[in-house]
């Protein structure tokens, strides 16, 4: 039991032979426990299944299965219990005779064909626009524009669903009665929750809050103080007890004011089928005052002909003594400045009505086009009630934007070049667009938006760019102010495309869907215009078919947050893709010497990635304020940059040395005014001052000792130096610890000012030099000295291993000190060593790995539980260090690839193999 940290992890080792793995992890956190599991540096919600990544060499066990279930501890608590197990076992049997083993996947499958092509058509069966039909022939060989529909798009790893919520007055709450309405729309992806919110008639909420079925509070969100009528969040890390509500329609939504009069509108979160089409949207609400009426209406156009659908949600329309009788009539009004144009009687039974406005006119499609007309329901009766709202193109956080590639020109190529695009709807149907172009072969002669040719050789043009674009910024920057109607539905649809035609590509050298991307969280995508990144811009350039754009923003704590969209990437191209941030003193000087700065960002699949860099170094911070850093994404095929970008991010991070960093980072964390850390009641008071709770400190009377402030309680220890193996050290002045002479041990580390990237710790919160040991301090418990750190001074990356203690003969080991990691033979009963001449201070080193012992220069297959010896990975001791990797596979540029039972490197499947395969299963039929 691994206690002396605020993660304690318990490994029930007792079920391994019966191929199972089990974790019991609590978190706890200052506000108490958090039911969850932590597993490989990564946090999962109870419920989460996942696969463990090793690391390098291993990688990803995707045969491997992880599962957060829920545990009851003592006094009820919730716990979270990791347990992992082969899955290699429960593969179907495939149906087909030559199934392929694909890229992160554990069972082997049959190849995409026929099936998948039938499964993908299905999901836009009921919808016009598809339904159209095209000659073979009338397409040339070369037309290419599958950004437009591919089955990536609709595949299950990146599957959303949307949910909806009207939020009115809150009735028989202590609050006062409001008259605000809300509109919020939901998209549940994997385990977050992404919220866009619209309101009216109520000041800015001050906080957002999401109620289970018990009606506790199962997430809260402050809200940013903006001057806007948007809120944009995202419910991360959502427990799948919670998904389950969600799914089964049972979570509400509230929002509250802080100033006035303390107003609260609330609402029921539901699924409805109409937010897939919707594209124009509207928010009803009443003149009257604290009414608790309010209502929505989700409208789309008919893809081929001009009628608007409409679906409205109403709440507090009908009175309860209404319900009771089986209909109630309502009657809906289109209308265009108090002028009456449509209007429809009906008799409703429940809150959800659907109509449909049929053939409107070039008029009313104007005034629809520029947010002009109003929606209007009102029930019939002695005592009519009214609600009602303008119509305008759907509001949400996404961002609408498009990567312009020559991947996805209508005749694809490969130029390195790169288009980005960055717009803005408003509500009277303007739209504002800020293009940028880099890379290009020739110059520009054309950039229009577009729809989807029927044929390559009739583009259907919408708007000309063009008279906009500067040639020497390579931009443009305007707004279109006459949209249709019809084209605010199709952009809000995704079937807009932006095409950039040049002296050689006369058709187009650069095409990009224009596409919504879904809010993440992060800011800039929703007001900057984005980085963009070419091939152009790698050193030496490279000539590829991808292109893309990020957005990068550095905070108050100097984390830096990073969206990157990346398209035009061919099928081999996009198997594995990943994104790095370099750093460079010059511009173009990007060579071997410059990795120093150069982190890893994340690893992804298909076209997206974000996340969030907490620990940069001052250096990396320094380029990104000068414009001198670069964010490159690289593929398998082009592993030294696919494609490059430069940043320039002005931030107030540079303090000179890393050391400053430390204290500055994490100011904004703790109470530092007196007066208020004295109010608080968990602070504590040692040596004649206030310290806030979780803080750290160095005390005044040693400086070789820790203190932490746990509620009230002051907790300090003594540094724990590691045991270095070394024969000569030195004692520096202004350490704790001795370190190494000795350059064939340990190499000296580094002083933090003249390698100043360095590894932040988040249990001491303190940088810790490149090379350098230590041993953990995780507050309440100290130092742990059954784990050992090492600061990686090539990434910045902290790896902590637990202690390996020796193999001991004796058969009563004792613990000479409670804070021990290791066991000991008391004096009398030691024996002499049984692997003594592997243990020879003065001969060659060799390595421990597992329970086995391995002499310098053997080689071996490392075994890992629940999967077995891997043949893949070759493991070798040298001189005492451990080192591992995993077989280099070739580059293979065929389109046919396989990889056969027992063989660790895909191969290109001849096409003489397939020809022999035929006549077999010919005659196989035969029987």
């Amino acid at each position: 039991k691994y206690t002396n940290a605020p993660t304690s992890v318990l490994i029930n080792l007792s079920n391994l032979n019966r191929g199972m793995l089990q974790c019991i992890v609590v978190l706890m956190g200052s506000s108490g426990l958090i039911a969850g599991c932590s597993f490989g540096g990564r946090f999962y919600s109870l419920e989460d299944t996942w696969h463990p990544d090793l690391g390098e060499p291993f990688g990803v066990m995707h045969c491997v299965q992880c599962y957060c279930e829920t545990q009851r501890g003592r006094k009820s608590k919730v716990l979270g219990k990791v347990s992992c197990k082969n899955v290699k076992r429960d593969c179907p049997e495939p149906s087909c005779d030559d199934p392929v083993l694909l890229p992160g996947q554990c069972c082997k499958t049959c190849p995409k064909g026929e099936v998948d092509r039938k499964q993908a058509e299905a999901v836009f069966d009921g919808f016009e626009y598809f339904q159209e039909k095209e000659k073979e022939d009338d397409l040339h060989k070369s037309y290419n524009d599958r950004s437009y529909l591919s089955s990536e798009d609709i595949s299950s790893g990146e599957s959303r669903t949307d949910f909806v919520a009207v939020l009115t007055g809150v009735t028989g709450s202590w609050l006062p009665s409001s008259s605000g309405v809300a509109r919020a729309r939901f998209s549940l992806t994997r385990t977050s929750l992404t919220f866009s919110i619209t309101y009216q008639r109520i000041e800015r909420p001050s906080r957002v809050a999401f109620l289970d079925s018990d009606g506790n509070t199962a997430f809260e969100y402050k809200t940013p103080m903006r001057d806007s009528d948007m809120i944009c969040g995202v419910w991360k890390n959502l427990p799948q007890s919670h998904v389950r509500q969600l799914q089964a329609e049972q979570l509400r939504v509230t929002m509250t004011t802080a100033t006035g009069r303390r107003e609260q509108i609330e609402g029921k979160i539901i699924k409805h089928r109409a937010l897939f089409a919707e594209t124009f949207s509207s928010t009803l609400t009443s003149e009257k005052e604290h009414s608790g009426m309010g209502g929505i209406a989700m409208l789309t156009l008919s893809d081929t002909e001009n009628n608007l659908h409409f679906i409205l949600i109403l709440q507090g329309l009908i009175q309860p003594r209404q319900r009771d009788s089986p209909l109630v009539p309502i009657r809906v009004r289109l209308q265009y400045s108090q002028h009456v144009l449509r209007e429809i009687h009906a008799n409703v039974t429940d809150p959800d009505f659907a109509e449909v406005l049929t053939d409107l006119n070039s008029r009313e499609l104007f005034w629809l086009s520029r947010g002009q007309l109003v929606i209007a329901v009102e029930t019939e009766g002695p005592d009519p009630r009214h609600i009602s709202g303008f119509i305008t193109g759907r509001k949400s956080c996404d961002t609408i934007q498009s990567v312009m590639s020559s991947g996805d020109a209508l005749t694809a190529g490969k130029t390195g070049g790169v288009g980005s695009a960055f717009f803005h709807l408003h509500d009277n149907g303007t739209l504002d667009y800020q293009v940028q172009i880099a890379g290009l072969s020739s110059e520009v002669v054309g950039l229009t938006i577009e729809l989807k040719p029927r044929r390559r050789s009739k583009r259907s043009v919408l708007y000309d760019l063009a008279p906009e674009f500067d040639r020497p910024s390579g931009r443009a920057t305007g707004s279109w102010s006459r949209l249709e109607a019809r084209h605010i539905h199709m952009l809000l649809q995704n079937e807009l495309f932006i095409n950039v035609a040049t002296a050689h590509s006369q058709e187009g050298e650069l095409r990009g869907q224009i596409r919504g991307l879904l809010y993440s969280g992060l800011e800039a995508p929703r007001h900057e215009i984005p980085i963009p990144l070419a091939g152009q811009f790698v050193a030496p350039p490279v000539l590829t078919s991808a292109g893309g754009h990020a957005w990068v923003s550095v905070d108050e704590r100097c984390h830096l947050h990073y969206e990157i969209v990346v398209a035009g990437l061919s099928k081999a191209d996009d198997l594995t893709v990943s994104a790095h941030l370099h750093g460079f003193a010059e511009i173009g000087e990007l060579g071997e010497s410059s990795t120093n700065h150069k982190r890893l960002l994340t690893g992804f699949y298909g076209s997206q990635a974000q996340g969030v860099l907490k620990d940069i170094s001052v250096e990396l911070l320094r380029h990104l304020d000068r414009g001198t850093a670069f964010i490159q994404v690289s593929t398998k095929v082009n592993t030294r940059g696919e494609i490059r970008g430069r940043v320039h991010v002005p931030n107030n991070c540079e303090f000179g040395t890393r050391g400053e960093v430390e204290v500055a980072e994490f100011d904004g964390l703790f109470v530092h005014d007196p007066e208020e850390l004295k109010k608080d009641p968990h602070t504590c008071f040692f040596e004649s001052q206030h310290h806030a709770h979780g803080s750290l400190w160095t005390p005044n009377y040693n400086n070789c000792f820790t203190c932490s402030c746990q509620k009230r309680t002051v907790i300090c220890d003594p540094v724990i130096c590691p045991v270095l193996t070394c024969s000569r050290t030195i004692q520096p002045e202004d350490k704790c610890c001795p370190v190494c002479l000795d350059p064939k041990n340990m190499k000296t580390p580094e002083r933090l000012d003249e390698h100043p990237e360095g590894c932040y710790f988040e249990g001491d919160q303190k940088m810790h030099a490149p090379g350098s040991t230590w041993h953990p301090f995780v507050p309440p418990f100290g130092y742990i000295k059954c784990a050992l750190c090492t600061c990686k001074g090539a990434t910045g990356e902290v790896h902590c291993e637990k202690v390996t203690c020796p193999a001991l003969t004796c058969s009563r080991p004792v613990r000479r000190s409670p804070s021990d990691c290791c066991k000991e033979c008391p004096e009398e009963d030691k024996p002499l060593l049984v692997h003594a001449d592997m243990m020879q201070a003065d001969g060659t080193r060799h390595c421990k790995f597992g329970k086995n012992f391995y002499q310098n220069s053997d080689n071996w297959h490392p075994r890992v539980p629940l999967m077995g010896e891997m043949k893949c990975i070759t493991c070798w001791c040298d001189h005492g260090v451990t080192k591992c990797q995993r077989k280099q596979c070739p580059v293979l540029t065929c389109s046919n690839i396989t990889r056969r039972e027992g063989m660790c490197c895909p191969e290109c499947q001849e096409e003489e193999e397939e020809l022999m395969k035929v006549p077999e299963k010919k005659n196989s039929w035969r029987h």
